[in-house]
């Protein structure tokens, strides 16, 4: 809505300074007097939430804008491989809204905050500022460095000189072919026009720019010394009249207006600021200091409405007007909270934040800062003590402020007596505080352990491609582990070996079956990348924004390149995949867990499997974890599954709770990269040795892994909205496991009186496995079960098993495996005997 009166005519008539261009540029921008020797006038932005108090969702509204243009602009392909940069401290907010616009871009911003331990990758002077060194701290320095555009964001864009001193630097250690510079106003003047187009010229590359509006200051000679004197003038009456308006402020103030909540500190002469506890997700960043990427947006989006009912819980009834005040460069969490409060509260909501930057304020409905609050630096600045400000506060008529900081501003300064908190609460009778713990990268380890070699990768071992998987196992190719499977039934049931220390004899499909599986994949793959998007996207959301994916080889594996491949094509993610053994009644491979650790932050690692049958293999590597970080001293692993389907209700991450057919299920290693199942014998995995597993490089002509792969990704673009839509409907269920699987497992064992639950497998993916590995009794299929067990009608034709059909059965199907096994439970065609 226009002013009455433009909040820039103060500055106009007394030092003769001219605003022109687009008709929105007055509306856009006001006028104020910088105290600063280099500059006479400031632009004063009324959309950027930084001096001027405005609606959360006019400034994120203009930002996300901006990013949509430049998306447009880009187009989908290089959009999905830009990264933003915005620029400290003003910039840094609407820096993170444009790369939201933008839609999968990774958002870093300059900062003035060196963080020990995070190397520099880059940094560069503002000339005309008060405060200039800028530095980048990205915590993956690969950030900077890929070949997709570079998108660079400022409040206005007027010489020139930060942007091109930034390309400069940064396209001497990274060049690329693309860079777009993104402002709300362009207020270039016409000596400076034609400089862009040079610049490019010399470096070789496309820059475009993208504003919001057009306009340029006419400056009449001698500005500079007149701002000066005019700020010399005014500076005693405004301190003058602070004074006095606070003793004002003072008198007015009421009791009954502040919610009675615990202090945030209760020092003699703190104001009595109140702490709103905002249940920050663990682990994810403050903002883009040292990156921001699309995984941890998810996260932030999940979590925002529960920290936005925690505030709105906090406010003192009745308020009818509030204020959420950033910190300095801490300009997108307030922003995003501020927009999600504005659609819960009928209060009206404001935003702006605290800043460096000096300015005089003067109470003239034509000059853009009306009122400023003055208080000292509260977060241990680098360069030092100095004053910092909050403008347009004091007498806005805001019924309660919520200040929101990092936790490194949380200190004895902001709440002492001349702090930030008693300066606002001179002006409001209510002030909130919520902090956002300050993120500060882990180091690396730069330990690894001799005894670990690293993982083993393709085309060496596995069909898969080296960047797909790393294998944390030892290559046994060259050993005969094969028995025939009534051999190795009989050996595990009598207790006379363990099922880890042989293998099958694989599996060579028929004709017939192969083609059940060519079918089987057409009609499911579509459903397949639904359900890997969600389960990606609740990891990301929930679990870690930069996960580590191991899978539990092998079922798990190729759903878990799925993810990887899903992170990639969704956010640009590049997530580290490996895969490990664990082997139930033995645990996880303590070694592989040792060479995570030493790698990786273990808060990061997410274990990936196909699906859950009854969770054996869930709880056993609960239990094995525990016994781990008990022996080694390591903590910080999460058990917890994330799987693509889990009809056993056994974990809270996944993709579906639906028993369909998966079909990797269908095959043994030609869909698993050529594995093996893993092996854990004494004789061959030593102590200090990963455990083994086969390349069946001789299966090469039958291998389907990356077709597989590859006809379920094809499926991504199709299902994303699909999937993000799921997960986020996921996100707001109660997924608390309620181990159906397990319970219905134990009833079938005493029906059917087995009397032992690890021969009962339910699930079309266990059942499957039951008739390529094991000794098969009979097959139970749920009533009306259709094309999802095609392949296991037919290889129980095979087998000589009975299909038995069983009304109200929890799953599709249950594999049993024969109770009571002996030589003489098996023709000499190695079919099943029925008793």
């Amino acid at each position: 809505m226009k002013n009455v009166v433009w909040t820039g005519t103060w500055v106009a008539e007394r030092l003769g300074v001219e605003l022109v261009g687009d008709e929105r540029l007055s509306d856009l921008l006001g006028l104020a007097l910088r105290r600063n020797p280099r500059r006479a006038h400031l632009l004063v932005s009324n959309v950027l939430g930084k001096h001027v108090p405005q609606s959360p969702s006019v400034v994120y509204g203009h930002g996300f804008a901006l990013g949509r243009r430049v998306r447009e602009l880009l187009g989908a392909e290089d959009a999905g491989a830009a990264v933003v940069l915005g620029y400290a401290e003003t910039a840094t907010g609407l820096g993170h809204c444009v790369a939201d616009g933008v839609g999968l871009a990774p958002y870093l911003h300059s900062t003035r905050r060196p963080v020990p331990g995070v190397d520099t990758a880059g940094g560069f002077e503002e000339s005309h500022s008060h405060a200039t060194s800028h530095l980048l701290l990205p915590e993956n320095p690969a950030l900077l460095a890929g070949a997709g555009p570079l998108v660079l964001v400022d409040d206005e864009f007027s010489t020139g000189n930060t942007v091109l001193n930034t390309i400069r630097d940064l396209h001497a250690r990274y060049p690329r072919d693309r860079y777009v510079v993104v402002a709300l106003v362009d207020m270039r003047s016409a000596a400076d026009l034609g400089r862009l187009a040079e610049f490019a010229t010399e470096i070789g590359a496309r820059v475009d720019l993208v504003t919001a509006a057009r306009g340029t200051v006419n400056l009449p000679e001698g500005v500079l010394e007149k701002g000066q004197a005019l700020v010399a003038e005014h500076e005693t009456t405004e301190a003058t009249r602070t004074t006095e308006n606070t003793r004002t402020t003072e008198n007015t103030k009421t009791a009954e207006n502040t919610k009675t909540t615990e202090p945030a500190d209760n020092r003699p002469g703190h104001p009595g600021a109140a702490r709103v506890e905002l249940g920050w997700p663990r682990g994810l960043p403050d903002g883009g200091r040292h990156g921001f990427t699309p995984g941890q947006r998810i996260r932030l989006d999940a979590a925002l409405p529960a920290m936005a009912a925690r505030v709105a819980e906090a406010l003192p009834e009745g308020a009818r007007r509030v204020l959420v005040l950033g910190f300095e460069e801490l300009m997108y969490a307030p922003l995003r909270l501020a927009r999600e409060l504005e659609q819960v509260v009928s209060a009206e909501v404001r935003y702006s934040t605290t800043t460096r930057s000096p300015v005089l304020a003067l109470d003239d409905p034509g000059y853009a800062i009306r009122t400023r609050l003055v208080f000292p630096a509260h977060d241990d600045p680098d360069d030092g003590p100095g004053e910092r400000y909050a403008y347009n506060v004091a007498g806005a008529g805001f019924d309660a402020v919520v200040a929101v900081v990092d936790s490194a501003a949380d200190t004895p300064a902001l709440h002492a007596p001349d702090g930030l908190l008693a300066r606002l609460a001179e002006h409001t009778p209510s002030v909130l505080l919520a902090v956002v713990p300050s993120y500060v990268p882990a180091r690396p380890s730069t330990e690894r352990p001799s005894m670990l070699p690293e993982p083993l990768r393709g085309p060496a071992f596995s069909s898969y491609a080296p960047d797909e998987v790393g294998w944390l196992l030892q290559d046994l190719s060259d050993v005969t582990l094969e028995a025939p499977t009534e051999e190795r039934e009989e050996a595990i049931q009598s207790g006379g070996a363990h099922y880890a220390e042989s293998l099958p004899v694989e599996y060579q499909p028929s004709p017939q079956y192969q083609e059940l599986f060519q079918t089987a994949l057409g009609t499911s793959a579509a459903r397949i990348a639904q359900a890997v998007g969600a389960v990606t996207e609740l990891v990301l959301a929930e679990r870690s924004p930069h996960p580590v994916l191991v899978s539990l080889a092998r079922a798990g594996t190729p759903v878990g390149v799925l993810m990887r491949r899903w992170a990639q094509h969704r956010h640009g993610l590049d997530l580290p995949h490996y895969a490990v053994s664990i082997v139930r009644g033995r645990g996880i491979d303590a070694n592989a867990l040792r060479w995570l650790a030493a790698h990786h932050d273990p808060a990061d690692v997410v274990f990936v499997d196909g699906w859950t049958g009854k969770g054996a293999i869930t709880r056993e590597l609960t239990e094995a974890i525990r016994e781990f970080e008990s022996a080694e001293g390591v903590t910080g692993f999460d058990p917890e599954i994330a799987v693509l389907a889990d009809p056993g209700s056994c974990v809270r991450t996944y993709g579906t709770r639906e028993d369909f057919l998966i079909p990797s299920a269908c095959l043994n290693s030609t869909v698993s990269g050529l594995i093996s199942r893993t092996v854990l014998r004494s004789d061959l995995v030593g102590e200090y040795d990963f455990h083994g597993a086969k390349f069946y490089r001789e299966l090469a002509g039958s291998d389907v892994s990356v077709d597989f792969l590859d006809a379920v990704a094809a499926h991504f673009p199709d299902v994303a909205d699909a999937a993000c839509a799921q997960a986020k409907e996921l996100l707001a269920t109660d997924r608390t496991p309620t181990w159906e699987g397990w319970a219905a497992v134990e009833r079938i064992s005493e029906e059917y009186e087995i009397h032992d639950v690890n021969l009962v497998k339910p699930g079309v993916g266990e059942t499957t496995r039951v008739l390529l590995r094991r000794v098969p009794w009979k097959i139970l299929a749920r009533a009306g079960a259709g094309t999802d067990l095609d392949h296991v009608r037919l290889l129980a034709q095979q087998r000589g098993v009975p299909v038995e059909e069983v009304d109200e059965l929890p799953y599709t199907c249950v594999g049993l495996i024969h109770p009571k096994y002996t030589r003489g439970a098996t023709g000499a065609d190695g079919k099943a005997v029925t008793v």
